[in-house]
């Protein structure tokens, strides 16, 4: 299934300078790019017999696995933590969801998945350990680089468990004049929330290491177990990364609300990292990851910037 998502001049309200473009991957039905990295790895299932997955998500994974679910008759069995956003549980829910609220954090509902899984006998889909996902994402740097005319400068990719990021950096490198170029570095940026650091930890020290926390309220990036599949692939591309924020990640929420665009916190954090980035000669890309929030705490993010701790 092909859909290409727009890419647009970012509004000048957004205040982020000159030949910035945004990749908005909140256009997709479901309000998020998960879609792309869902379908591909519940087709690979479904060839394998499989009937029905597990996994784990704070809201738009779950949302898209359903939603791949239905699409090649399968079920999918979502566990969410005991504080998921209320909107992306009520998207869950319409998209046939079956749910389990447990677990303190995504990570440890991921745990209580994986058991689930493995006591019924079921397949467990870990967000982000799937390789069909890395495939599924390549196409947003693939569309990038033909909506553009040519490779950007820079894309700037907010990061969870980095799925993400490998797919769009794979599909640059695949993409336009050159094909299979390595990429200069910093042609591709990473963006963790400064509250949950594991995956530029991780990179940093060449291998998973442990955090204590994930306490940002941008729940997209809210990761604090590392995959290693993810870490390794993300060590080999050199990618590097920025921390940014939860003050910047809601001050960010708020230019873009000026621009008339609602976006979540991960979707927010491409931007919220160009004040720490050195200019360049070309295009940069912010990757737009989604626009489900919950309303109370999109209002804080747009009104009241200044209670996120900084």
């Amino acid at each position: 299934m092909a859909t290409m998502t727009p890419l647009e001049p970012a509004p000048a309200a957004l205040g982020a300078g000159h030949s910035v473009w945004l990749k908005r991957e909140d256009q997709h039905e479901l309000g998020a790019f998960k879609w792309r990295g869902a379908l591909p790895a519940l087709e690979r299932f479904k060839t394998d017999g499989v009937e029905a997955v597990v996994t784990a998500s704070t809201g738009n994974h779950g949302a898209a696995s359903a939603w791949a679910a239905r699409r090649t008759g399968m079920r999918a069995i979502v566990f969410v933590p005991a504080d998921a956003s209320r909107a992306k549980l009520a998207r869950l829910a319409a998209l046939g969801a079956e749910l389990h609220e447990l677990g303190d954090d995504l990570d440890a509902s991921k745990e209580l998945a994986r058991e689930f899984a493995a006591e019924h006998g079921l397949a467990f889909f870990e967000d982000g350990a799937e390789p069909a996902q890395f495939d599924g994402y390549e196409a947003i740097g693939r569309e990038i680089v033909e909506q553009l005319g040519e490779r950007p400068a820079r894309v700037v990719v907010p990061v969870g468990n980095g799925a993400l990021l490998i797919g769009v950096a794979r599909g640059l490198n695949r993409s336009g004049p050159g094909r299979a170029r390595p990429l200069a570095h910093g042609a591709a940026v990473a963006v963790v929330a400064k509250e949950a650091p594991v995956m530029a930890l991780s990179v940093e020290a060449g291998h998973p290491v442990p955090s204590d926390r994930s306490a940002t309220f941008a729940d997209g990036m809210a990761v604090r177990v590392a995959v290693p599949l993810a870490v390794e692939e993300i060590v080999r591309l050199g990618v590097p990364f920025v921390q940014v924020s939860e003050r910047a990640l809601a001050t960010a929420i708020g230019s873009f609300a000026k621009a008339g665009v609602r976006v979540e916190g991960s979707a927010a954090a491409a931007l919220a990292a160009l004040d720490q980035l050195e200019p360049v000669d070309g295009p940069t890309v912010l990757i737009v990851t989604g626009s489900n929030i919950d309303d109370e705490l999109y209002r804080r993010a747009v009104e009241h910037p200044e209670t996120f701790p900084d």
